[in-house]
């Protein structure tokens, strides 16, 4: 499997409060991480790097090479799970961390599954023979707007609220942690992202870029570039891996 991971303060910004991580060999498996942090007085990029910590140490210490894909899901949940409970007990009775929080999107993948979890609005697409979709549900205001009719897709991308999450990782003692699980095959992406490049590039444009004939490199600086191009009024950030050869067997 061929990995990109790209991160941008952005043109507005003055602080990256994104993180990423790339496990490319952890068990066997490829892992994937995006967070998006949140909170003022530094504490969204604290509460990003402190998840994207949690979740890499909970996960080489619990993957193994011989689990099935649900045990997969299980390990990705929990690690998520862990994450949330170290960022919320050290926001607790900290009153400059007061409100700090993140969204995480993370990934497992083996040579022909996909397992994905999510909570926010940072998001995961998957590029196939099928088209390129989105896999995973933004927990924002809006999202629930949009889907009980409310406001329309159009309202939705201009919307004043569209930042305002109903669920984050580390505001709460508990968490919802939304699981996918896809196949997939040689030649698929699946890109992860923060709402820095969803929220500014529409999907169009994106499959349009993971289609053309840069080379994979090349993708992901056009990803960035093309959130730039929109304005860049939020940290962009994308990690973007390619099924190719050489990927562990399947999940069983």
């Amino acid at each position: 499997m061929r990995i990109a991971s790209r991160s941008d303060v952005g043109r507005i910004r003055s602080v990256n409060e994104d993180r990423t991580a790339v496990l490319p060999d952890c068990a066997g498996f490829v892992v994937g991480i995006v967070a998006d942090g949140m909170g003022g007085h530094q504490a969204g990029d604290l509460a990003s790097q402190m998840a994207i910590e949690a979740i890499q140490q909970e996960l080489r210490s619990t993957l193994t090479a011989s689990m099935t894909e649900q045990e997969c899901g299980e390990a990705l949940r929990l690690a998520i799970q862990k994450a949330n409970q170290a960022v919320y007990a050290f926001a607790q009775g900290k009153e400059q961390y007061n409100g700090m929080g993140t969204t995480v999107v993370a990934a497992i993948a083996s040579a022909d599954r996909l397992v994905i979890a999510n909570i926010g609005d940072s998001r995961a697409y998957l590029a196939d023979s099928e088209g390129f979709r989105q896999v995973t549900e933004d927990h924002s205001l809006v999202n629930v707007l949009f889907r009980t009719g409310q406001i329309t897709e159009e309202e939705a991308k201009h919307h004043p609220r569209k930042n305002i999450l109903m669920r984050a990782l580390g505001t709460d003692d508990q968490v919802e942690i939304d699981l996918f699980h896809r196949s997939w095959s040689r030649g698929d992406m699946l890109l992860l992202c923060s709402d820095g490049l969803s929220g500014s590039v529409g999907s169009e444009q994106l499959n349009a870029i993971l289609r053309g004939e840069d080379e994979f490199d090349r993708k992901a600086d056009r990803l960035v570039q093309a959130a730039l191009e929109a304005g860049g009024e939020d940290n962009i950030t994308v990690v973007l891996l390619i099924n190719e050869p050489g990927l562990p067997e399947g999940m069983r």
